[in-house]
């Protein structure tokens, strides 16, 4: 029978989880001794009800079939224009100079009524009220000095998460959005306890491999070895 050495980190480990366990049985020590030693963290990716290995595994699985993130397009606009070259008649907010063209908003008057009424900078006041002052004009060389090119729009790539189907700036972001509310943590005696999902492949071999007879029972005498261990093997034995 092959044998194995427990390092005295992973005997630490194993003390810890049974002063917090103390009625832990054998399979879920062992369970508990197999994440340690091989550094497996099991995360269950709800959408697909499937339980992988790890997350890094995951990741790049998602990753290699098109499943995690897309990059995309978009067209980003730098604001309306207020007034352009068609426009015959402005409104004027006397205190801030915002305006309101007849061609480009279609309630101009409503919108420089509403616009002074709440302005910040209108101090002015009739019965207590912010008075509703404002210049009215439709000379074409007042309506020229209002007049601002507008930057053409730009095309900007952008990522989109295939899991949600929203945009984020960078292939970083979709994968830390992934992280932080797409996955589940589990323990390896979580898995072998549960029947709800599928567990991938990967997985699957891992635990066929290590729970076998052979190897609780090597585990068994590797814990032997130390004393610590006796009173919980005498009864996990008995």
């Amino acid at each position: 029978m092959a044998t194995i050495s427990i390092s005295e980190e992973l005997i630490k480990e194993l003390t810890a989880f049974l002063s917090h366990n103390p009625k832990a049985d054998l399979i879920s020590v062992y369970l508990n001794f197999l994440e340690k030693r091989f550094n497996v963290n099991p995360v269950l990716f709800p959408r697909e009800k499937t339980i992988f290995e790890n997350l890094d595994y995951l990741i790049s699985k998602l990753e290699s079939e098109n499943k995690l993130c897309r990059e995309t397009e978009i067209t980003i606009q730098f604001g309306q224009q207020s007034v352009n070259k068609k426009t015959k008649k402005i409104y004027i907010c006397p205190f801030t100079g915002k305006v309101f063209g007849d061609n480009t908003h279609p309630n101009p008057q409503d919108a420089i009524y509403d616009w002074v009424s709440k302005c910040p900078e209108n101090t002015e006041r009739a019965g207590g009220l912010k008075v509703k002052r404002f210049f009215v004009s439709e000379d074409p060389e007042v309506i020229k000095n209002y007049i601002k090119e507008r930057k053409a729009p730009v095309k900007k790539v952008v990522f989109s998460s295939v899991v949600t189907g929203k945009l984020f700036n960078s292939k970083k972001a979709v994968i830390d959005d992934f992280k932080k509310h797409h996955i589940k943590h589990m323990s390896l005696l979580e898995v072998q306890n549960q029947n709800r999902y599928t567990i991938d492949q990967n997985l699957l071999d891992f635990l066929q491999k290590h729970l076998t007879e052979e190897k609780i029972s090597t585990f068994i005498e590797a814990l032997s070895e130390h004393n610590e261990f006796q009173p919980y093997l005498k009864k996990w034995l008995s």
